[in-house]
This record gives C-alpha cells, structure tokens and sequence, in this order.
C-alpha cells in the first residue's frame, strides 16, 4: 500500500481563529471550501448550526488542504492573513509576487472588492500553481 505524502501547508490554529469568524465562511475558505464557505457566509453558518459542527471537522479540513496543496516558498498562511485583513490594498498580491495587479488592487480598492472576493475563492489554488510551476522548472 502507498502512503500519499502530505505536507502542512495550513494551520489548524489558524483554522481555529478563523473559526471563530466562522459564520462568513472565513476558515472554509482557507481550508480550500469556496463553495461552503460561500454558503456560510450568505447564511451566517447555516444559521449557527454548521459553524458549530465545524469545530469538529477542522482537523479534517485541515489534512485535505495539506495533501490537496503543494508546498513552497510561498507561505499559505501569512498570503490568506494578508488577504483576509489587508486584501483591498493588494499586499498579498505582492507577497506572491504579482506586483502589477498588486499595484492595482492598492489603487483601485482590491479592484472595487471583486478582486478579492475572486481571491477568497482563488488563492489556495493560485499558490498551489506558483509551487508546481515552480517545481516543473527547477527540475
């Protein structure tokens, strides 16, 4: 039997402080759950229910978006804090190393707020793809 390799690429902490903002969906997003974390936020965590049962499926969470995403330079963490608090002004754009559309998101407010909702639903996956990119090259 092989034993896929995972690499910790999201925190459960991290998982856990969102949690507690867990009615808009914030940790599901992090965790890779734009659908979900959609829903959550349109209604309040399912009303409260699924935000408290999220408390328990967190470590699970957790361990899909370490085997689901690639490991690299680029921190999952610090890009989603930078996103989720400091987003409008395009700081984790420039983090990642897009300078240009970082520049346009501090001029423009996060492109007018589309471009960072766009993000929450994106930023695993642009990450992910930086690293596989990255990895495909240095090879």
């Amino acid at each position: 039997m092989t034993q896929l390799a995972s690499s910790n690429t999201h925190s459960k902490l991290v998982g856990y402080l969102l949690w507690i903002f867990g009615f808009t969906g914030a940790h599901r997003f992090y965790f890779g759950k734009p659908v979900t974390g959609t829903i959550w936020f349109f209604t309040f965590g399912l009303l409260g229910i699924g935000w408290l049962i999220d408390v328990f499926l967190i470590p699970a969470m957790d361990r899909q978006a370490d085997m689901r995403f690639h490991t690299g330079p680029i921190d999952y963490t610090l890009a989603w804090v930078l996103l989720t608090f400091l987003g409008v002004f395009g700081l984790h754009r420039m983090y990642m190393g897009k300078w240009l559309t970082g520049l346009l998101y501090l001029f423009t407010g996060g492109l007018f707020l589309i471009g960072v909702l766009y993000d929450f639903w994106t930023l695993n996956d642009q990450i992910s793809l930086k690293h596989a990119r990255r990895g495909l090259f240095s090879q």
